[in-house]
């Protein structure tokens, strides 16, 4: 396997150090996964705007963090998963969503639960739904816009599993009691 670094403030690229600065506030700390996308400035850049961009989109808390969470199972991404059980937790994202999305459950919500769906199909389809999986997300009381920022967010995790497969990214010590494997996701 190819060894990629884990940067620091200090020892990332010029390009990346504001933008690490930037994640150390927010967190409080570097996460791993964007001091390895420090490597490449612009994937860390383009990462943490597309990021930004998602938070401004008509979806909620919850049904962000639905889009994400489903993405990061559907790609096995154990340290995406992990992290953003805390980031859900810290969002206030209630606990039996976030354990459904962890477990591959169905949501007790139904409008939810057509989004974790929706999501689902994207992924898998490479963007094919069919035109019935978006009539039955639309007549869930989603919209036409709601659709393409599902497909925003999936771009948003192809960028950071992608990455983490590539890297295998050591889960950091403030994801690692929400670690997550697919083992735990196989559906009863």
């Amino acid at each position: 396997m190819t060894y990629f670094d884990t940067h620091t403030i200090n020892s990332a690229p010029d390009g990346a150090r504001p933008l690490l600065n930037q994640a150390s506030g927010m967190f409080g700390f570097v996460p791993n996964l964007l001091g390895t996308m420090a490597e490449a400035p612009a994937l860390l850049e383009g990462y943490m705007t597309l990021s930004g961009i998602f938070d401004k989109t008509e979806l909620n808390d919850t049904e962000r963090q639905i889009v994400l969470m489903t993405n990061n199972r559907l790609n096995n991404c154990g340290y995406c998963m992990a992290a953003h059980t805390v980031i859900s937790r810290a969002a206030g994202v209630p606990a039996d969503v976030i354990e459904a999305l962890r477990s591959n459950a169905p949501l007790a919500d139904s409008r939810l639960e057509a989004l974790r769906s929706f999501a689902e199909v994207i992924n898998e389809t490479r963007g094919w739904p069919s035109d019935a999986d978006v009539e039955g997300f639309l007549a869930a009381g989603y919209s036409r816009q709601s659709v393409l920022e599902v497909i925003l967010g999936t771009a948003l995790k192809v960028m950071s599993n992608y990455t983490n497969h590539v890297a295998a990214t050591e889960l950091d010590k403030a994801f690692a009691g929400a670690a997550w494997s697919a083992a735990v996701a196989e559906p009863a």
